[in-house]
C-alpha cells in the first residue's frame, strides 16, 4: 500500500480525498491512501470533514522517506515553489488518476499530476509533472502540455495545442488546433483562444456587443 500525504488542507484537497475514497471504493486493488494533510492554516482543515488527520504545517514539515507527496493546492504562487522545496528535501511524488478517466494507450504523462474525473487524454498526448487536469477536461490528439499548469474544469484543448509551464486556464476555456501557448500565462473563464500565446499574459475580453433576437410576430 502506498501512503500518500497530501498538501494543502482547503477545497483542492478536499476534492483529492473525495477521489480517493471513490476509487477505494470502487476497485479492491486500489494502492493508495491517504496518510494525512500538511497546511500551515490549520483551520482550513476544520472547514472540511477529512478522512485522514491533519499532520501540521508544511513551513515546518519533515520530509517523510517512506511516503510519498501530492500537491493539494491550487494557487498557482504557491504550487511550484512548495513543491520545489519538498523535491529539494527529498520528497517523492505520485500521480492520481481518477477511475472515470480516458488516457489513449499512446498518450504519456509525467509524474506528481491529478486528473479528476471525466476527463479525456487523446492520442499521442503528452501532460509533464505536476499539472492539474480538473474535471470533465479534454486534451486533444498530439497535444504538448507542460509542467505546473493548472487546467479548470471543462477545459478543451484541440489537437496539436502546445502548452508551456504554470499557465491557469480558467473554467471552459478552449483552444482551437494547432495553438501555441507559452508560460505564466492566465485563460480568462470561457475564452477560445485563436491566436498564439506569449508569456506572462492575462487573456481575456469583454462583450462589447448584445445580440437580441426579437420573434418575429
Amino acid at each position: 500500500m502506498k501512503n500518500v500525504i497530501v498538501i494543502g488542507a482547503g477545497g483542492h484537497s478536499a476534492e483529492i480525498d473525495d477521489y480517493f475514497q471513490y476509487a477505494k471504493n470502487a476497485n479492491s486493488k486500489f494502492d493508495m491512501q491517504i496518510a494525512g494533510f500538511i497546511d500551515d492554516n490549520p483551520s482550513s482543515y476544520q472547514q472540511y470533514e477529512f478522512t485522514a488527520p491533519y499532520l501540521g504545517g508544511i513551513i515546518d514539515h519533515t520530509v517523510q522517506p517512506d511516503f510519498f507527496y501530492i500537491i493539494g493546492i491550487a494557487n498557482l504562487k504557491y504550487r511550484k515553489p512548495i513543491i520545489d522545496n519538498l523535491l529539494r528535501h527529498g520528497a517523492k511524488f505520485t500521480s492520481f488518476i481518477h477511475p472515470h478517466v480516458y488516457i489513449s494507450p499512446s498518450a504519456k504523462i509525467g509524474n506528481g499530476l491529478v486528473v479528476a474525473p471525466g476527463v479525456n487524454i487523446g492520442p499521442k498526448v503528452f501532460v509533464d509533472d505536476f499539472t492539474l487536469i480538473n474535471s470533465r477536461s479534454s486534451i486533444g490528439h498530439d497535444s504538448k502540455i507542460g509542467k505546473y499548469n493548472f487546467i479548470c474544469p471543462n477545459v478543451c484543448f484541440s489537437g496539436f495545442t502546445e502548452v508551456g509551464d504554470e499557465n491557469l486556464f480558467g473554467i471552459n476555456s478552449a483552444t482551437i488546433p494547432n495553438i501555441k501557448i507559452g508560460s505564466r500565462n492566465k485563460i480568462a473563464a470561457g475564452m477560445t483562444i485563436d491566436k498564439n500565446v506569449g508569456d506572462d499574459e492575462v487573456v481575456f475580453y469583454r462583450f462589447k456587443e448584445k445580440i437580441i433576437a426579437i420573434p418575429k410576430v
